[in-house]
């Protein structure tokens, strides 16, 4: 199978998610499962995306290392305990909803819904990883398609050696067999790749992906909710028929 794409492709592609896969254990709060996928262009990349980050995280510590996990940021816990103080919180957060609203990059959004999917089909045929990618990755290549693209690596962060190995295999699976709405033929000359990170390799795209996937979530669950975090990540959704959407299966 292929491994990295040295330098050669216009875009890159970096996966996080939000929510656990377990279908047995489904928090009835937060029945849902959601795929993030960031894509951007490698020049942008490297010429805006990772020197603003850089800045914005030099702004508050004096090294770059701190990755910005969403969770630990919601938490207040770890290197964001300082968030505890109010004052600090707000600038805080003020800032980084204008980095990441700044950034240019596309989101690609799926979300599974555990608790109706659970009800229609049996718990141990259902992965809820594996669908998402296979929705997320029908959206992606449209967009390829459309920019006359056919190279993509595409960058996940790491869950576990088998657990990587085993979605390692659903995705060139879907490569060369297609899924139900995009087929095989539309597939082979697409040169894409996919590798595991852990978020200890500080990844900037995989960290925008983190930001993006927990807003998404909460909106997908409260959409009347007043949710200004999302109304900064929906303007970086890919535009299909003229509007940015996510998918939500069932």
């Amino acid at each position: 199978m292929p491994g990295n794409i040295g330098g050669t492709s216009k875009y890159i592609g970096f996966f996080d998610e939000c929510g656990n896969l377990s279908m047995d254990k489904t928090d009835r709060d937060f029945p849902l499962f959601v795929l993030a996928l960031v894509l951007v262009e490698r020049k942008a990349y490297v010429s805006k995306i990772i020197p603003a980050i850089t800045r914005f995280k030099l702004k508050y510590w004096n090294h770059e290392g701190v990755n910005l996990h969403s969770r630990d940021i919601r938490k207040e816990i770890g290197q964001f305990s300082f968030l505890q103080r109010p004052d600090k919180r707000g600038i805080f957060m003020e800032e980084i909803s204008k980095l990441i609203e700044e950034l240019p990059f596309t989101l690609f959004l799926c979300g599974i819904d555990k608790l109706k999917l659970g009800r229609t089909s049996s718990p141990e045929m259902i992965n809820p990883y594996d669908l998402a990618l296979a929705f997320t990755m029908e959206k992606v290549c449209r967009f390829l398609n459309k920019k006359h693209e056919v190279e993509l690596p595409l960058i996940a962060e790491a869950r576990g050696k088998k657990e990587d190995f085993e979605l390692e295999r659903v995705f060139y699976r879907i490569m060369s067999s297609g899924t139900k709405f995009l087929n095989a033929e539309k597939l082979k000359d697409l040169n894409c790749s996919i590798v595991f990170k852990s978020k200890r390799n500080n990844i900037a795209g995989v960290q925008i992906a983190d930001l993006c996937a927990y807003p998404s979530a909460r909106h997908i669950l409260k959409p009347d909710k007043e949710n200004r975090a999302f109304d900064i990540v929906e303007k970086h959704l890919y535009q299909e028929d003229g509007k940015g959407n996510i998918k939500v299966f069932p």
